[in-house]
C-alpha cells in the first residue's frame, strides 16, 4: 500500500496505515538480518602488487571465461570512496562483464589515506602510485599497452596520466569523469566556487579531507532523494528479498567513506575545479605539462545524463581537447552510481563498451 500523507487520510485510513505500520515494523528483526548479512563484491580478487596503503587487485574468477585478450583492462576509481562499487553485487558489476569477455582485468585500491599520508599530492598519486601499478600490470601480463577504465575523479586522474605516459596506454575509456569545470550553474560548483570555499583553511586545519564531510555534502546535493524518498522506497519494499540484498549492499558501499589526502584534494579543488587548468592546457604535474593533446589512442567517453555530480557538459568537451582521431561517446539515461549498478545499464551499455573495447585490444 503506498504512504500517504497525514492530511489525506480520512480516519478509516488512519486505522489502516497505522495497522500496516504494526506490521511492518514486526518485520524490522528479518530486515535486520539482511543488513547484518550484506555482501558486496560478486567477483573473486587476489592482490597482486602493494605500495604503501595502496593495493592492485587482479579478479580471478573459476570457470567463468578463458582469457581472450592480450591487453589486460585497469580500472581506476575516484579517491573518495571505496572501488567495489564496480564489482558490488551479481547483475550489478561493471568488472563482471569484461572478465566474462575474456579480459584480464585489475582494479587500483587507493586504500585509506592516513593522518601521515596528508602531503601526499597530485604527483604522488599520479606519478608515483598510479604509474607503479601500470608497471606492475604491464610487467605481470607482458602487455606494452594497457587499457584503463576511469571513472568519476579517477577518470580525471586516468586523462592526465595518459596524457602524461601516451605510450603505455592503448585505449582510454573515461566514465562520469570531469574534465572541464567551466560552467558554474550546478549545485556542486557554487558549493566548491572560490569566492565560497577556501579549501587551504579547510586542509590547513584538518589535514585531510573528513570522509564525514564529504559523505555530508554528497547527500545533500539531493536532500529529498536520499533522505526521504529512499527510505519510503525502502518501507513499501520491506517484504522483497531481492530489493533488501541490493538495497543494504549499496547502503555498505555509501557509508563505507574514506578521507583523501589532503595536498591531493587542495590541488584537485584549486587547480581542476576552480581553475580549471586541465581543460585549458594549463595543468601541470611537478613542473610536467599535462597536454591532451598528446592522448591519441582511442577514447571512449561515458556520460550520464542524470548526473548530479559530473553534468555531461564536464566530460562532453574531453573529446574535442585530445589528439586522438577515434573518438566515441555514449550519453546514456542513467545518474551517476546507476551507470555502475544500475540494471539497464548493465543489460545494455556494458555489453557494447566490451564490443568497443574488444575491437580495439589485442587478442590471444
Amino acid at each position: 500500500m503506498a504512504t500517504m500523507m497525514p492530511w489525506m487520510m480520512t480516519p478509516a485510513d488512519a486505522q489502516t496505515q497505522w495497522s500496516e505500520f504494526t506490521r511492518k515494523l514486526s518485520l524490522m528483526p528479518r530486515v535486520m538480518e539482511f543488513a547484518r548479512k550484506a555482501r558486496v563484491g560478486a567477483t573473486p580478487t587476489e592482490v597482486v602488487a602493494r605500495m604503501d596503503q595502496i593495493k592492485l587487485l587482479r579478479y580471478t574468477p573459476s570457470g567463468v571465461a578463458e582469457a581472450k585478450f592480450e591487453t589486460p583492462l585497469l580500472v581506476v576509481f575516484a579517491l573518495v570512496n571505496r572501488p567495489y562499487i564496480l564489482d558490488l553485487r551479481e547483475g550489478k558489476s561493471v568488472v563482471a562483464h569484461f572478465v566474462s569477455r575474456g579480459f584480464d582485468t585489475y582494479n587500483l585500491d587507493w586504500g585509506v589515506p592516513t593522518h601521515a599520508d596528508r602531503h601526499l599530492d597530485m604527483h604522488a598519486y599520479i606519478e608515483r602510485y598510479m604509474d607503479s601499478m601500470v608497471e606492475q600490470v604491464r610487467a605481470r601480463t607482458g602487455s606494452e599497452r594497457i587499457n584503463i577504465l576511469g571513472y568519476c575523479m579517477g577518470g580525471s586522474m586516468s586523462a592526465i596520466y595518459t596524457a602524461l605516459h601516451p605510450e603505455k596506454i592503448k585505449n582510454l575509456m573515461l566514465l562520469a569523469a570531469p574534465v572541464d569545470w567551466s560552467n558554474r550553474d550546478h549545485l556542486l560548483a557554487k558549493w566548491t566556487d572560490a569566492s565560497v570555499f577556501d579549501v587551504d583553511r579547510l586542509i590547513d586545519a584538518y589535514g585531510n579531507m573528513p570522509a564525514e564531510m564529504l559523505q555530508s555534502s554528497f547527500m545533500l546535493l539531493k536532500p529529498i532523494s536520499n533522505l526521504v524518498e529512499k527510505y519510503i522506497t525502502f518501507y513499501e519494499n520491506m517484504e522483497d528479498e531481492k530489493f533488501l540484498e541490493d538495497f543494504f549492499a549499496m547502503e555498505t558501499w555509501l557509508n563505507d567513506n574514506i578521507p583523501v589526502a589532503g595536498e591531493m584534494f587542495r590541488q584537485f579543488v584549486k587547480r581542476c575545479m576552480q581553475q580549471n587548468q586541465l581543460i585549458r592546457g594549463e595543468l601541470d604535474v611537478d613542473g610536467r605539462p599535462v597536454d591532451l593533446r598528446k592522448i591519441t589512442c582511442p577514447v571512449l567517453n561515458l556520460m550520464a545524463e542524470h548526473d548530479h555530480l559530473v553534468p555531461c557538459g564536464q566530460s562532453r568537451p574531453f573529446n574535442d581537447a585530445v589528439g586522438s582521431t577515434d573518438r566515441s561517446t555514449i550519453a546514456f539515461p542513467a545518474g551517476h552510481i546507476g551507470m555502475a549498478v544500475g540494471s539497464r545499464a548493465n543489460r545494455e551499455l556494458w555489453p557494447k563498451v566490451c564490443d568497443w573495447l574488444a575491437d580495439r585490444s589485442d587478442r590471444l
